[in-house]
């Protein structure tokens, strides 16, 4: 089973260490910068030998070059966004497997917050990085694609079995949820969760991973067929590209 160390980085940022103890393949997902990747390493005691980018945004990749200067590592990221990664070793897209020593990750393409962003999805181990497509009671700005894209990406990640972990770009969850509230005030999965991420915010605490079975029951952007979603927007006989839309318009300007 995959070992996986959450690194956080920048301001709010998280990068993911990696770990397949069996063939001693290690992986950084999503540097932001590099200090506090070394430091991981050097706390856990690993060498870095693969580093994978869920898309181009320098909040993503700004460590790659500064860590794969120093390990040589492999820089792997989406194939439709080559030209903006860093470093990038190989390109990869839908349909396509990656071999992380004795682990095997499919990738899928989940456009919209950039034209090339892909997710990881590592079956075996329940555990799937989403970068800033998906992340905790949220989804990310569209500021590459449409609505109907964004829409169409989450759906394929929300079809991953429940129990899937989901690693995902920032540390959102506390203001994801109180906007999630404000749609759903009568969701009882999500006013049980928001107790659980107040607690673990004031504290301190990390609040992922998640999963896609707890983001199916308050995730708003998984909810577009909601009856007290769609009566809160006022669209409740629209589309669900439509009730989306004005989901991510309104979380826009929460």
């Amino acid at each position: 089973m995959l070992n996986i160390h959450l690194v956080p980085c920048l301001q709010d940022n998280y990068a993911y260490l990696v770990h397949e103890p069996s063939s001693n393949a290690v992986a950084i997902v999503d540097p932001s910068e590099a200090p506090p990747v070394f430091a991981a390493l050097e706390k856990h005691k690993l060498t870095l030998t693969h580093i994978l980018n869920t898309h181009h945004h320098f909040d993503h990749t700004g460590g790659n070059l500064p860590l794969k200067e120093k390990t040589g590592a492999k820089i792997i990221g989406p194939k439709a966004d080559a030209d903006r990664i860093p470093g990038i070793d190989l390109g990869l897209g839908e349909g396509d497997t990656l071999t992380f020593g004795n682990a095997t990750a499919r990738v899928f393409d989940i456009p919209a917050h950039t034209k090339g962003h892909i997710a990881f999805w590592f079956e075996a181990d329940k555990a799937v990085f989403t970068g800033d497509t998906m992340f905790a009671m949220g989804c990310g700005r569209l500021f590459e694609g449409t609505p109907a894209q964004m829409w169409s990406s989450l759906s394929k990640l929300a079809t991953l079995p429940p129990d899937t972990r989901v690693y995902c770009g920032h540390e959102y969850t506390l203001s994801n949820g109180r906007f999630a509230l404000s749609l759903e005030p009568h969701n009882q999965a999500l006013k049980k969760r928001m107790v659980e991420v107040e607690r673990r915010r004031a504290e301190g605490e990390p609040t992922i991973p998640t999963t896609i079975g707890l983001e199916r029951e308050t995730n708003p952007f998984l909810r577009p067929t909601s009856a007290e979603l769609r009566k809160s927007l006022g669209m409740e006989s629209a589309d669900v590209v439509a009730v989306f839309a004005e989901t991510r318009h309104r979380k826009d300007n929460f």
